[in-house]
């Protein structure tokens, strides 16, 4: 099947309310242009350089959505044009954000990488690190970013239970966080699931998906 073929049979299948990221990484930009011109809006990508050649390369109407682990000396390729920023996960990284988006005069959204699996090489803080965050000083201060929900990425493994229970949790660190109210601070987003597991994710309470092998085929 093609891009716009994998594209729409996917959006198809789709509750309404969740978003669909394409996860577009080490993939050449005649590809995206088939997803885009299927419709998809929203581009996900793992290196910000990669990120800001295909940003200055592409129309302009799209969004363009940080999923990687995010290095704080680079945040300043991407401030002028991201949309969203998966992987924070921790207050140094948060400044450097806020610091760059000033600089643009923006306001950038950032979801907290909250670590659910149980793998060591998985970035991500947990519950209590979000809540001490959020009630720091310093995150008081931080004017320029939006914390608009949280990511998580299940463990690689074939036990659906565990996979579950891993998803679950981040919808319960979610409803935790949404207790709080602050000026930069609006949870909307649950930013769970990729291609081989975005349908249980849907099920655990994900409203945004990355899937990318499953709309451009599988990397070499």
């Amino acid at each position: 099947m093609s891009i716009a073929e994998n594209l729409n049979k996917i959006k198809l299948a789709l509750p309404k309310h969740v978003t669909l990221v394409a996860v577009s990484k080490t993939k050449p930009i005649a590809d995206l242009m088939q997803a885009y011109n299927a419709g998809q809006r929203i581009f996900g990508e793992n290196k910000i350089q990669e990120m800001a050649e295909k940003h200055e390369a592409m129309p302009k109407d799209i969004e363009w959505h940080m999923i990687g682990h995010v290095q704080r000396n680079k945040v300043k390729h991407m401030a002028a044009f991201v949309n969203l920023i998966h992987g924070v996960d921790n207050v140094k990284l948060l400044k450097e954000i806020n610091k760059q988006a000033l600089k643009h005069n923006r306001i950038i959204d950032c979801l907290l990488q909250i670590k659910i699996a149980v793998e060591d090489s998985k970035f991500g803080m947990t519950t209590k690190d979000a809540i001490d965050i959020i009630h720091s000083d310093t995150f008081s201060e931080l004017t320029n970013i939006r914390i608009t929900g949280v990511m998580g990425m299940a463990t690689f493994t074939n036990d659906y239970n565990q996979v579950s229970q891993e998803f679950k949790s981040l919808k319960l660190a979610f409803n935790q966080l949404s207790e709080f109210h602050f000026d930069n601070l609006e949870l909307e987003t649950i930013s769970m699931g990729m291609s081989g597991d975005y349908k249980l994710a849907i099920d655990c309470g994900s409203n945004m998906i990355r899937v990318g092998s499953s709309i451009f085929g599988s990397r070499s």
